[in-house]
């Protein structure tokens, strides 16, 4: 591979035009050097650079609102997310070198050369995700880019493009493909623009405008003016509920996000009382002429209020509002500049126009349009097989996106609410807006398009183990497949010290001896695993080459076996990129290898908690930082589960309380999460009342009850199987840091926090909720009545039930001696006030907490921790 001139300094910090041309010189040479990479050495950086933003980014997002005084950092934190997990996605199969299409029957090739330098400007709403969008994309086709940031972010997006730099060059990249203006001026950006070769340009209008007048090539973005219809056939809970999940997001500074919302007639006072329902202010009056003149100045919107909250911005305005409220609505007329409500306002405050038909709703949106938002977005609510109304709605709007029944904001940057559409963070707006594509800014643009997204339910799922053997003494029976019908020939064991010496391998070990397979057992397995014990026990594995792994035991076992597993079959997998979170499983950037190549898994519980035995998750502490990881992944799943009372009849009655709370646990937030399915949800309910039924007298009479042993065993692994496809939420979330920092059992760490967290989850105007397109209003409560009836609890309405089954719940944990606050457990107050930041934050970034129906702020976590510490009554916890 040709490599650049070794050059003893770079010019690193930019800080005049003089510098700048400088760096752009070196980078040039540098660029030059790229472009002669192949597609693999490529597709090696882009992964490493998606893999360090995304592990960057709450950091990133914590920079960024505290420099830019602008948004929310849970919000930040997904668009992070977002910029790498699903740009990685979209483009990790994209050939971007050589020839990327051939037709050899015609003599058809497409070949694909880089630009050059790509002009990277970066806007002050989204400082930090556009930076690592820009950034991984350029990388992805070869270009070098140079950065020039907002005044208000120059740290934090700096910050952003340095973590990307950083991982391209250990992973082969030229040095200083990446650059950024240190001290940002408009001479330097005028400069930067006139000497790059392209520009991608994210920003105001006046600067989009100075870049498509650079005489450079440029990939601009127009203003987005969104308008939204809500039509007569149209479901106004999920239209509302879309609306203002997206234009809560990030306090509305996502330029897709809706700006206006035009009902027609007959639903009008419908969705006014569902905005107002949902904690929503109509500003009334006075108030109005107040915010209008809050909120645009001279008519542009006043930056003082961009990214604020609608209650900050009501105060700035001299309105009274409750502190709490979602948006600022104002009930207007007139569709025309002269209407301070009919521009972009980039933040939590919507116009809300009536209109007395469909034709008359369609000319007011066209108008929006064509004053302050042409080619950007429009947005439709109708039921879906009214196409008519559809069709006349996108051959009317001019608009690079039409989206259908869709969160403006997270519909339009693409991927979350239709599949097809592509992942951006700069969205074009095509001839309409003056723009030179109407795409979704990507790798690749060629014409203008409509783009019509469809809110679109993606193909779910219901996996389990091949093969689930359950019934008293089944074991023997159960393994005489290995030899019989598989015809294994060498079997590792994976349990732990007191199973080992007590004799519970024994059976096994007799049966694999009478089946003639030789055997071999591991036995150091701690009660936490550690990922350290996992490679001790690997070595043993590898110099044992098995063709089949039994792990018995607890989950602890479980989970190191399954850890061991993975090791086994793959030396080069590395830990930390298998332990990376994903908002989506099918559009993670690790992807797992295919398991069982090398030897068949089988898992034999011996308690009646985790379900680990069917699941795809594992749960590994690493001993040297304490960072305790959740793993997920089906290629986890053990191919054989045992589910044989007999190992289970000795355990003790804390065991048994702990895991029968978890199992409990598990049940409850598989019902409610927001991946819940009908496949699902049977499993879940039937373990929730095997539990009911049958962990008191487990609890307090052992062995001597042998049915109600069993039943916990089938309740334990039914709610593994439902977890297993619907996912867990923000109750194991954070009782894994609690376990994690304070040394609490797993399961009582669930059952101490367990009705709080659904108090809170049963909110019905919750500040977020989760996004996953099956999920489409906040209906918790519901799920968690539905649960209760199904397990025998009464009352005269749902409130009553819902009441009462947190009362049942209850009283079972305190039956089982469990304490209901966390302090009774022993923790002291210093030492949990100590770790409680650390706790929240880790919390909020565990795996678990994607699917919770309701998404929570580190705010929230921090008061669900202590509520339960000091036992504080939890009446209500709505937005």
């Amino acid at each position: 591979m040709p490599q650049s001139k070794s050059k003893e300094k770079m010019t690193e910090v930019i800080d005049s035009v003089e510098s700048l041309k400088v760096a752009m010189a070196e980078m040039r040479e540098a660029q030059q050097v790229f472009a002669t990479f192949s597609q693999e050495q490529v597709d090696k950086i882009f992964y490493e650079a998606a893999m360090a933003a995304n592990k960057a980014r709450i950091p990133l997002a914590k920079m960024a609102v505290e420099e830019t005084g602008m948004g929310v950092v849970e919000d930040k934190v997904i668009k992070n997310h977002y910029a790498s997990e699903y740009i990685y996605n979209k483009y990790k199969r994209t050939k971007t070198c050589g020839v990327i299409e051939e037709d050899p029957a015609y003599g058809y090739q497409v070949v694909a050369e880089p630009m050059g330098i790509v002009a990277g400007i970066i806007p002050t709403t989204n400082p930090t995700s556009t930076a690592i969008f820009k950034c991984l994309i350029s990388l992805k086709t070869r270009n070098a880019i140079i950065i020039s940031p907002h005044p208000r972010a120059a740290k934090c997006t700096a910050a952003a493009a340095q973590r990307v730099r950083e991982a391209a060059e250990a992973a082969g990249a030229p040095k200083g493909l990446i650059r950024w203006i240190s001290v940002p001026t408009l001479e330097m950006t005028n400069e930067l623009m006139r000497d790059a070769d392209i520009i991608l340009a994210t920003g105001g209008p006046g600067m989009v405008k100075a870049a498509y007048s650079s005489g450079k090539p440029a990939l601009g973005v127009g203003p987005g003016n969104v308008p939204v219809i809500i039509h007569s056939s149209a479901n106004v809970k999920v239209a509302v509920n879309s609306i203002i999940h997206s234009k809560t997001f990030d306090n509305g500074m996502i330029c897709a996000s809706e700006q206006s919302v035009t009902a027609l007639d007959d639903v009008y006072d419908e969705v006014k009382a569902e905005f107002a329902r949902r904690g929503c202010y109509f500003l009334k009056g006075e108030e109005l002429d107040r915010v209008r003149k809050t909120v645009i100045i001279n008519g542009s919107v006043n930056a003082k209020i961009v990214g604020q909250s609608a209650a900050t911005i009501a105060e700035m305005a001299g309105v009274e509002v409750p502190k709490k409220t979602k948006i600022l609505i104002g009930e207007v007329e007139s569709v025309s500049p002269s209407e301070e409500f009919a521009h972009e306002k980039l933040s939590p405050v919507l116009a809300m126009y009536h209109a007395k038909d469909f034709d008359e709703a369609l000319e007011k949106a066209k108008r929006l349009v064509a004053d302050g938002g042409f080619g950007h977005t429009s947005s439709l609510y109708v039921h879906p097989t009214r196409q008519d109304v559809i069709d006349k709605f996108k051959s009317v709007m001019m608009t690079g996106r039409i989206l259908v029944n869709t969160p403006s904001a997270q519909g339009g940057i693409g991927d979350l609410y239709n599949f097809k559409m592509a992942p951006s963070m700069t969205l074009g707006c095509g001839t309409w807006g003056g723009n030179s594509t109407s795409e979704n800014v990507g790798v690749k643009h060629l014409l203008n398009t409509k783009v019509v997204a469809m809110r679109q339910e993606n193909m779910l799922w219901f996996r389990t183990p091949e093969k689930i053997y359950f019934k008293r003494g089944c074991m023997p029976v159960a393994l005489n497949e290995l030899g019989q019908v598989m015809d294994k020939k060498r079997c590792f064991i994976v349990t732990d010290q007191f199973l080992y010496k007590n004799g519970y391998t024994k059976p096994v070990e007799d049966k694999l001896d009478e089946l003639g397979i030789v055997h071999s057992c591991f036995w150091d397995v701690a009660p936490d695993p550690t990922l350290q014990c996992a490679q001790e026990g690997v070595k043993q594995l590898r110099a044992f080459e098995p063709d089949v792994i039994i792990a018995m035991g607890g989950g602890s076992a479980m989970d190191a076996a399954k850890i061991m597993w993975v090791m086994y079959e793959y030396p080069e997998a590395r830990f930390e990129d298998m332990a990376m979170d994903f908002m989506d499983i099918r559009k993670r950037i690790y992807i797992y290898p295919d398991m069982g190549k090398k030897a068949y898994f089988v898992c034999i519980p011996t308690s009646s908690g985790t379900g680990s035995e069917v699941t795809p998750f594992a749960i590994i502490t690493d001993a040297e930082t304490g960072v305790k990881w959740p793993l997920a992944d089906y290629e986890l799943m053990p191919n054989m589960a045992i589910v044989d009372v007999d190992n289970m009849m000795s355990q003790p009655k804390g065991l048994t309380a702990a895991s029968g709370l978890d199992v409990l646990t598990h049940a409850l937030e598989a019902y409610v999460s927001i991946m819940a399915t009908d496949f699902s949800d049977p499993s879940a309910l039937q373990a929730m009342k095997l539990v009911f039924e049958n962990l008191p007298s487990a609890y307090d009479n052992g062995a001597a009850d042998p049915e109600a042993r069993e039943r916990m065993a089938n309740a334990s692994c039914l709610a593994g199987i439902a977890f297993s496809n619907a996912f867990l939420g923000v109750n194991h979330s954070m009782a894994h840091k609690l376990g994690a920092f304070h040394h609490i059992p797993h399961g009582v760490a669930n059952a101490v926090i367990l009705t709080r967290v659904m108090r809170y989850n049963s909110a019905s105007v919750p500040a977020k909720m989760g996004t996953f397109s099956q999920y489409a209003y906040p209906h918790a409560k519901e799920r968690y009545v539905e649960a209760a009836r199904f397990c025998g609890v009464t009352g005269a309405s749902d409130d009553e039930v819902f009441e009462n089954f947190l009362a049942k719940i209850n009283e079972l944990v305190t039956h089982c001696g469990v304490p209901l606050t966390i302090a009774e457990l022993g923790v002291k107050e210093d030492d949990f006030l100590a770790t409680l930041d650390e706790m929240v934050e880790q919390a909020f970034n565990d795996q678990c907490t994607t699917a919770n129906p309701r998404y929570p702020l580190m705010s929230e976590l921090k008061e669900l921790y202590l509520d339960a510490f000091y036992g504080r009554p939890a009446t209500s916890y709505e937005a």
